[in-house]
């Protein structure tokens, strides 16, 4: 299986929200990264055939999706930003309407259901109207509809906004354990999100790429970037003016902060090893210095 995409663009009357963004994916998570109105929900509606590039073509298998779109449909999963759900539903029910919707003969739907309810964990809640679900259940439900046709493409789109600390973590669990045989785009403007489960990083910015490298190569070199300096609050203030600061933390003998800077920013500042998250200051730093 491969996707490939060459010089995409997207425009919306004079407002260009993806320029010229080509890639090869490859089995394994792909991480978009970006702020809002980075290009990414543009990018992942497009590869759904949801949207029509304005430039550039996107191939499934060697093949234009705007010509052999339903050759990617039918091996496409997908868990849109916004996911809405019919309350008069339970999580089964809901999961067995879509089924029927995708096509998934009756024979085999009410098994697959059940399936995907294991994958991602939800037996207890299944029978439970989906109003009574919280947040992170709902987003798994999404998982379950996105998985019934066992996708050898699957797209979600910010998929941990809004959820908390613990409902995150058990969601990047889960589909860190989906990546097996399957191409997943994640969209996030979340860094952890792909630091826990992406093997491979992009990050877009005005519609641009910045970066398309792994985790681990951005960390190499975002290494001697990163510094670490513990001052009074007037320098503190001074420097988060001055800088990108990762964090600032009031201590007993001072404020100490996390600067990301290619120079030593002050000089009682020490070089500290760099979070993913520094990474992407650093990178969307720069790129913010040449505009």
């Amino acid at each position: 299986m491969e996707l490939t995409i060459d010089h995409l663009s997207k425009r919306y009357g004079q407002n260009w929200v993806l320029r010229d963004l080509s890639l090869r994916g490859a089995p394994g998570m792909l991480g978009l990264v970006g702020p809002n109105g980075a290009g990414k929900t543009s990018l992942m509606r497009m590869i759904a055939t949801l949207l029509e590039p304005t430039e550039g073509t996107i191939r499934w298998n060697g093949q234009d999706i705007r010509t052999h779109g339903q050759a990617l449909r039918q091996v496409l999963g997908y868990l849109p930003q916004e996911f809405g759900v019919y309350p008069e539903f339970t999580g089964r029910q809901f999961l067995r309407y879509l089924a029927a919707m995708k096509g998934l003969p009756r024979s085999i739907a009410n098994k697959r259901v059940d399936e995907v309810i294991e994958v991602v964990n939800l037996e207890q809640m299944a029978d439970r109207k989906l109003p009574t679900y919280s947040g992170g259940m709902k987003q798994r439900i999404g998982i379950a509809q996105a998985l019934l046709n066992d996708p050898e493409l699957l797209i979600v789109d910010e998929p941990t906004a809004g959820l908390d600390p613990a409902e995150r973590v058990r969601f990047r669990t889960l589909l860190a354990s989906l990546t097996r045989n399957r191409i997943i785009l994640l969209s996030t403007h979340i860094i952890s999100d792909v630091e826990a489960v992406a093997n491979r990083l992009m990050i877009l910015q005005e519609g641009r790429v910045l970066v398309d490298t792994t985790p681990e190569a951005l960390l190499v070199r975002t290494a001697g970037s990163v510094w670490s300096v513990t001052t009074d609050q007037a320098t503190a203030l001074q420097l988060q003016a001055t800088y990108q600061v990762s964090t600032m933390v009031n201590q007993m003998n001072g404020i100490t902060l996390r600067i990301v800077s290619a120079t030593r920013p002050h000089e009682s500042a020490v070089a500290s090893d760099p979070s993913l998250e520094e990474g992407y200051l650093l990178a969307v730093g720069r790129q913010e210095a040449r505009l």
